[in-house]
């Protein structure tokens, strides 16, 4: 049992600093109470310290132990106090059921009495003592490298031995490759003695002549589209006061929306790719934090959209529709709220392939069916660990198969005919910390997922374990650690290590998912072949990458929003020759024109990325600018012009009283 203390003072014990440097500055010991010595009276103060060193040894240790000098030098400890997993390492003691902060106490007093006096006590008991106590602890003595394996008190400390660096997968990847060349993703090109650009320019000189037989000129129109990568240079950017966290277009390529952290969604008529045209903004009522996901229904008639708490709001994209959007409550209580905490707040929503239904992921743990026409909650299933952070459908025109990926690390298949008994039909096991996005190549068969390992995976469903199979694994026992804080710290590589059940096909690195839930996508197959999938990331660029986990191209959209002729004339004055000091930019999300060959990247911009854009770039093969408007032109979120020379309005832009507004000071123009 441990002893009674008040509630304050085990506050201030669980809060104590973990860290000890052996070596203390004299002015620290001379303020220690235990060190108040008398100059004029050397002796009795060595016999006081070896009393005190008799008084400490008798209370912790028996009489045989064994006792021997440190080493001159360092002495440092990592340790890591938490309880036990289920089914590992027994059942804990009284002394720690009781008090589970007694051992800890007992450490630090002690590392702490080692550090004032070399020689007290070796490794071995402090070993002893932790072992002893059912407690986990990794212990490493004079590393100099120490600091850099310590996460914040209270969470775990994983540091691996170093590894080969040939742990990481191979690239280009073998099955990757398989894929390219299996007609699956796009077409391979034959090699060919002239340049690129070249190249490009004869295959649409053999299409507009109508060269070749029927193979060869679909295959030649296959390898034009995939040959069209976006390039860096924006061809316009929109600036909103708030972050941008996601925005994709329809399946139709007619419109774009996005959704922006004031809980407000903007719709754009893209119908023509070339000049946009907003026509439509709705909000979330009381929304919490953020927009999290949006979901176009099969037929771009709905739009479905959340925030961190149970509700969705569904709004009609009809631009002649200007009602209030319709509410639809996800929780077991219906519209009656439960207490506060009780209701889900939902991560990702997704409306199935007959757009009868919606399903959510969930803070709960939970994996969310609810059907549109009853307005009521068919499955509530905590298939997860941890939040789930994302759902989709396996294939966009079928209702029943659909996935759900969590902060547990895994990815699990559901059938929506067999849901009722809360069971997984499979899994998938690979990423060694939490995910962050899914996508679906709405083929049936493949996903690509993103986690905050800093890897992106493409799994094959054919290749996934099966209930059986992955509760025999339990591959849970490789990541019981999994709880990297993207949103403050730096991943280090070190930490990264291959799941010993990885069954993904390929896996993609290079990018940063950091700081927020970061998107990726599969390239569509009109505009690009299926040639590609890309991500956003968080150094501010747009990574594509071929199959094979090669790269394919880059989009850098720091560089090109933070240009001084891309600055709305508000932000112009905090430009200089060095740029825009402070200035940070996170793609969180892309979306690839289904069938023109433009990128819209949607970042949490600006300094210390308090703002957002919406950058589209376009496949351009030189850097001359000979249109009009510029390239690189800003625009205010409902495309009016904000920099340049010409401050006139987009063609078809918003609604004439809008326009009306532009010369107020209040909204930055000049």
């Amino acid at each position: 049992m441990s002893s009674p203390r008040s509630h304050s003072t085990d506050l201030e014990d669980r809060h104590t600093d973990p860290y000890f440097d052996a070596r203390e500055d004299d002015e620290n010991e001379d303020e220690d109470p235990d060190y108040d010595e008398d100059e004029g009276d050397d002796d009795e103060d060595e016999e006081d310290d070896e009393r005190d060193e008799d008084d400490m040894t008798h209370d912790l240790f028996e009489e045989d132990d064994e006792f021997h000098d440190a080493e001159e030098g360092s002495l440092g400890f990592i340790v890591q106090i938490g309880g036990l997993d289920e089914g590992q390492g027994g059942e804990a003691t009284g002394a720690t059921t009781g008090d589970p902060y007694a051992v800890e106490r007992r450490v630090i007093n002690l590392i702490a009495n080692v550090g004032r006096r070399v020689g007290l006590v070796s490794q071995r008991e402090i070993l002893n003592l932790l072992r002893g106590r059912n407690q986990g602890i990794t212990s490493l003595l004079g590393d100099e490298d120490a600091d850099d394996d310590i996460g914040h008190w209270g969470q775990r400390l994983r540091r691996r031995p170093r590894s080969n660096k040939d742990r990481f997968p191979k690239v280009p990847s073998d099955k990757g490759r398989e894929l390219m060349n299996s007609g699956t993703f796009g077409a391979t090109d034959i090699s060919s003695p002239l340049g690129k650009k070249k190249q490009l320019a004869r295959r649409i000189l053999d299409r507009e002549l109508g060269i070749g037989d029927r193979s060869y000129r679909r295959t030649n129109q296959g390898v034009i589209a995939q040959s069209m990568i976006p390039s860096s240079d924006a061809d316009m950017i929109i600036n909103y006061d708030e972050n941008v966290y996601s925005g994709q277009f329809s399946a139709d390529g007619n419109f774009f929306y996005s959704c922006v952290k004031d809980f407000k969604v903007r719709m754009y008529d893209t119908s023509n790719p070339y000049n946009w045209r907003h026509y439509k903004t709705v909000s979330f009522p009381f929304g919490s934090w953020t927009l999290t996901d949006a979901s176009l229904s099969p037929d771009n008639k709905w739009l479905a959209y959340t925030s961190i708490q149970s509700n969705v709001c569904l709004a009609p994209t009809d631009p002649n529709d200007t009602g209030d959007p319709y509410t639809l409550s996800l929780s077991e209580n219906g519209a009656r709220r439960g207490q506060w905490g009780d209701d889900p707040g939902i991560w990702s929503i997704r409306f199935s392939g007959d757009g009868r239904e919606l399903v959510a992921g969930t803070n709960k743990r939970s994996i969310i069916v609810y059907d549109i026409e009853s307005r009521r909650v068919l499955h509530n299933i905590v298939g997860h660990e941890d939040d789930v952070n994302a759902v989709c459908f396996a294939d966009k025109s079928s209702p029943h198969i659909l996935y759900s990926g969590s902060d547990d690390t895994t990815i699990k298949v559901w059938d929506r005919r067999s849901m009722g008994d809360g069971r997984e039909a499979g899994a998938f096991v690979g990423h060694i910390e939490g995910l962050t996005y899914m996508d679906s190549k709405d083929d049936g068969r493949y996903l690509l997922s993103n986690g905050k390992d800093q890897t992106m995976k493409l799994w094959d469903l054919k290749m996934m374990y099966t209930s059986a199979q992955f509760r025999e694994k339990n591959p849970r026992q490789h990541t019981p650690y999994s709880d990297f804080d993207y949103r403050w710290s730096k991943f280090n590589d070190e930490d990264w290590f291959p799941h010993p059940d990885d069954n993904s096909v390929v896996t993609f690195r290079g990018h940063k998912v950091l700081r927020t839930l970061i998107r990726c996508h599969f390239s569509p197959p009109s505009s690009t072949n299926s040639r590609y999938v890309y991500s956003g990331s968080h150094d501010g660029k747009v990574y594509i990458w071929n199959m094979d986990a090669t790269l394919a191209g880059k989009i850098d959209v720091k560089a090109t929003t933070s240009q001084e002729k891309s600055m709305p004339h508000a932000y112009r004055q905090y430009y200089n020759r060095r740029g825009l000091p402070g200035w940070a930019t996170i793609v969180r999300d892309a979306s690839w024109h289904p069938t023109a060959p433009f990128i819209a990247a949607s970042s949490l911009n600006g300094w210390d990325n308090a703002l957002g854009t919406v950058s589209l770039h376009a496949f351009n093969e030189g850097n001359l600018d000979e249109g009009s408007p510029e390239m690189g032109a800003a625009y205010d979120e409902k495309l009016r012009r904000v920099s340049g020379v010409d401050d006139t309005p987009v063609t078809g832009s918003d609604d004439d009283e809008d326009e009306d507004d532009s010369d107020d000071p209040e909204l930055g123009f000049p």
